[in-house]
């Protein structure tokens, strides 16, 4: 556990739809993948490709501040069901033939490919130019200026992998409850597992759930979420208050804006602002009394179809007796996706990993954090069997630099191309807190990529 026990404040923000390389693929790029802490590092060489149209290989390539629409790529929402998944992993919407396969993640461009097909015929928002190859643009540390900072000035997981290998709300009931109950895809938006809310109200520790700038979607989740006093939950800025009063409970979760122009940072949505959400974050807690006592796990709930080049591990524990949709025994992890961990009792340049042939990252590792740092027992068998991190903090006196300080956040100078329409994820969080789908409204489209059938192979 290491420093854990300083520690009094565990907050995580988690983003939506982005995977590793595509978004910390280069941070050490210039550096031949080694951190300055002299820790490897599983970033890009730029070696990496997809095969194209008539199998030409089209290379990997770096998304900079001056490529045009930068923080809208990869121009259209990529698919990230269950089937899609498999795919651009490998090669065919069946996904592996034997267990234990290892993916090619090869399917990429071919995948993004019958996407931008079927949404071009049903309407949806896509950034004038956009082409399959664009699903191999990674940012670079310039581009991401404020996650690529805090990546590098604290600790950043090179292998941190989603729960499962599909959508956002199995992956978010993961990471709050350490299950989906086996249900495969957004098209269950409720849940009645207990979750760490309950697990922490049950044991008397504090725990607190915002919304950007709208009532928390996950505050509809699961039955001890629905049924908790308005007192846990809030906005933005009622936890910008929390931080500068030194009241933030042990647990805080923060959610993004769900719309279509908000920072969840969801594709083809403003990554820039997402960069400023990340940045308000930080600078919130670091500016807080607690600080020093405070661990901010930055993470993404699943990788929405963007490109990554590890193959998500086998040898995921299946978190219940519950049978899987689509015949998944939930026995291997989803993609890789950013995580950032950031604490004045972190070193800096930080590659932070388990130990070969430990049960790998994913999202139930905060689960486990929390249950370790407070004597809590587990919500499930995945949980139960997940590492926690809490290792990571190895300084015994809190450091006091800004790892932020000199850095300007990017704007986009665009509404971009979703402006106007009603988010997914704003259609669930409107669906749930009026208990009526609100999001069906003319001229007006809601975005989930996985609602299309899937060809096969």
């Amino acid at each position: 556990m290491s420093g854990l026990p300083a520690v009094e404040h565990i907050v995580v923000l988690m983003l939506e739809n982005r995977s590793f390389d595509h978004m910390l693929g280069y941070l050490y790029a210039s550096a031949g993948n080694v951190s300055p802490a002299g820790h490897p590092y599983d970033g890009l060489t730029g070696a990496e490709s997809n095969p194209g149209a008539g199998g030409t290989p089209v290379p990997v390539f770096a998304v900079t501040p001056a490529t045009p629409n930068a923080y809208f790529m990869p121009g259209a929402d990529p698919g990230e069901g269950f089937a899609a998944t498999n795919d651009q992993f490998y090669g065919s919407t069946a996904g592996p033939t034997a267990p234990g396969q290892v993916a090619g993640c090869q399917g990429f461009v071919k995948d993004y490919a019958y996407t931008l097909g079927w949404e071009a015929k049903s309407g949806w928002s896509i950034l004038p130019g956009t082409t399959a190859g664009d699903i191999m643009g990674c940012f670079t540390p310039q581009a991401l200026p404020v996650m690529s900072a805090l990546a590098r000035g604290y600790a950043v997981c090179d292998a941190w992998f989603a729960s499962a290998p599909t959508e956002t709300m199995p992956n978010r009931a993961f990471a709050c409850a350490g299950t989906s109950q086996g249900h495969m895809d957004d098209k269950t938006k409720t849940f009645t597992s207990p979750s760490v809310f309950g697990l922490l109200e049950s044991h008397g520790i504090g725990w607190s759930i915002y919304g950007y700038d709208a009532e928390p979607l996950t505050k509809h989740n699961f039955p001890d979420t629905v049924n908790a006093a308005a007192s846990h939950f809030g906005l933005f800025k009622d936890f910008r208050a929390a931080a500068a009063a030194g009241t933030l409970p042990a647990f805080t979760f923060l959610e993004p804006s769900w719309a279509s122009t908000g920072n969840s940072q969801h594709p083809n949505y403003d990554v820039a602002l997402g960069e400023q959400l990340i940045h308000d974050v930080y600078e919130a807690l670091r500016g807080g009394p607690g600080w020093n006592q405070t661990l901010l796990v930055l993470t993404y709930d699943e990788h929405g179809g963007c490109y990554d080049h590890v193959s998500p591990p086998w040898g995921a524990t299946p978190p219940d007796n519950t049978a899987g949709e689509f015949g998944f025994a939930f026995d291997r992890f989803g993609a890789r996706v950013p995580a950032v961990l950031i604490s004045p009792l972190i070193a800096p340049g930080t590659v932070y990993r388990v130990p070969a042939g430990s049960v790998p990252l994913d999202h139930t590792a905060i689960l486990k954090t929390i249950q370790q740092r407070w004597s809590l027992p587990s919500l499930t068998a995945r949980d139960a069997a997940a590492p926690g991190f809490g290792d990571v903090l190895t300084l015994t006196d809190a450091r006091t630099d800004d790892v932020l300080a000199g850095v300007t956040v990017p704007v986009s100078g665009s509404a971009g191309p979703s402006a106007g329409q009603v988010s997914h994820l704003e259609a669930i969080r409107q669906e749930l807190v009026s208990g009526s789908v609100a999001a069906a409204r003319a001229g007006r489209v809601v975005q989930d990529p996985d609602e299309s059938p899937r060809e096969p192979g």
